[in-house]
């Protein structure tokens, strides 16, 4: 029997007993499991959805970093989901000062076909030995007396079925109901977790008659308040991912009629057909702190791990999985599920992107307390390639030129330059401290004193409310 027929098969015991339980067929959960399953382990994936439906998720469909995944399941396998590996440069429409930004995009950028992705690296896990379960519903997690993770309670097919496994990894996406049932008490897992780190996000996929003239760039456009914005992303030059998304913080947008009434207002747009309907919540927020307990580690959207600028994170799923993995390795060969087996676990994702996303979000937080108008006339002043670096490369580097340029465009706007300035500061700061993190889940309580510390400063420099 195949991999995927034995994914699809009943399975007649209401009890399974495999080494890694994996919550969710997203990025993150696939590239784990089909790390743990190379070095011959069972795993499981457990996914609510069904077979069909498995791979359809809510997504702006632009991936940034194609060129660098890890090799668990080999690029090979998925680009025939990539619909359009042309675009290379980013095009900021700012209405409120008549004119559009063209900045480069560096590295490689593509734009997929969520679904087929979707379904992509579901195939390439499987071809692992990966075991897919759908239409399974994680209902609670089961703990020991000692309080490490020992498995998921579920109900499959309408039926309860129980997971006993060495190792759970929560890739269940954003505001896992893993993490609302496990009792993290005498562990470091981060549980400053609040429904407004978050944003809340609808895309359709829209075909047009004619060609965009766009279908080489990433096309972002301001709502009309600060912290949301509009995105056409063209998976070809008539098939067009449209979407928008706003800060959780701030008044709830109507997704739905606004996308409408912006595509009406877009000669482009005359007589398309929206094709699929998505709406999501996803992390506009720093990274966990830690993201690992005793037999359990959560993965991409479960632990932050998402640029919180622009919302990328399928390139960091795939290598927070490949990370979890390997420590889920490592545990099972020793025997030991502490804390201090997965922390590296911890170490490897702050050193990839971890350290940049956290620096980010300080823009994310000066976004949420500064006038939309303002900001979108300092946007227009700057130059291209610096906004690049920042919003791309993950750079928190303003640098000279771009603040004298700045200052000689933008007159009307110096205070939000300044206030900018000051903002950077106290990124590079957050920067050089997430740059320290601890070696250890001992060190970690007097890491987050200073970094909180620093985070008070960037609150009183942006006059943002507190976010943590």
């Amino acid at each position: 029997m195949s991999t995927q027929e034995q994914s699809t098969a009943t399975t007649s015991s209401d009890r399974r007993s495999p080494d890694v339980v994996v919550v969710g067929a997203g990025t993150a959960g696939c590239y784990a499991a089909a790390t743990v399953a190379r070095e011959g382990y069972d795993a499981v994936v457990l996914e609510r959805k069904t077979e069909h439906e498995a791979g359809h998720i809510a997504c702006g469909d632009a991936l940034k970093g194609a060129d660098a995944f890890p090799d668990a399941i080999p690029k090979s396998k998925l680009e025939p989901a990539f619909t359009n590996t042309g675009v290379d440069h980013g095009r900021f429409e700012i209405p409120q000062e008549d004119t559009v930004l063209e900045i480069p995009v560096p590295g490689e950028l593509a734009v997929i076909d969520r679904w087929e992705y979707g379904r992509r690296i579901i195939g390439g896990a499987g071809d692992t030995g990966v075991e897919f379960h759908y239409d399974t519903v994680v209902k609670n997690v089961t703990q020991a007396d000692d309080g490490r993770v020992t498995g998921v309670e579920a109900i499959r097919k309408g039926d309860p079925i129980t997971y006993e496994a060495d190792i759970v990894i929560d890739a269940a996406g954003s505001l896992s109901i893993l993490q609302d049932n496990v009792d993290f008490s005498d562990s470091t897992f981060d549980t400053n977790v609040n429904y407004s780190h978050f944003c809340s996000a609808y895309r359709e996929i829209v075909h047009v008659e004619e060609p965009v003239e766009w279908d080489d760039a990433l096309v972002f456009k301001p709502t009309e308040r600060a912290a949301g914005y509009l995105w056409y992303f063209p998976r070809t030059d008539t098939e067009i991912n449209a979407g928008l998304g706003f800060q959780m913080t701030e008044e709830p947008m109507q997704l739905v009629e606004d996308l409408k009434r912006d595509l009406e207002n877009r000669p482009e747009f005359a007589g398309a057909k929206v094709e699929d309907k998505l709406g999501a919540a996803l992390p506009t927020r720093r990274p966990y702190d830690s993201a690992v307990h005793p037999g359990y580690m959560a993965v991409g959207d479960a632990a932050g791990h998402v640029n919180p600028t622009t919302g990328g994170g399928i390139a960091g799923a795939a290598y927070a999985g490949k990370y979890a993995a390997d420590q889920a390795i490592e545990a099972l060969e020793t025997g030991d599920y502490s804390e201090a087996t997965f922390w590296e676990y911890n170490e490897r994702v702050m050193d990839h992107f971890g350290a940049r996303y956290a620096a980010l979000d300080v823009y994310n937080i000066l976004s949420t307390a500064v006038d939309v108008d303002d900001l979108m006339g300092l946007l227009a002043a700057m130059p291209g390639d610096k906004l690049a670096e920042a919003l791309y490369s993950g750079s928190t580097d303003i640098g000279l030129k771009l603040k004298l340029e700045s200052l000689i465009k933008s007159r009307g706007h110096w205070g939000t330059i300044w206030n900018l300035y000051q903002t950077k500061r106290c990124a590079d700061d957050l920067l050089a401290h997430y740059e320290q993190y601890p070696t250890s889940p001992e060190g970690l309580a007097g890491w987050q004193d200073r970094r909180d510390e620093l985070m008070e400063t960037v609150y009183e420099t942006t006059g943002a409310e507190p976010k943590y």
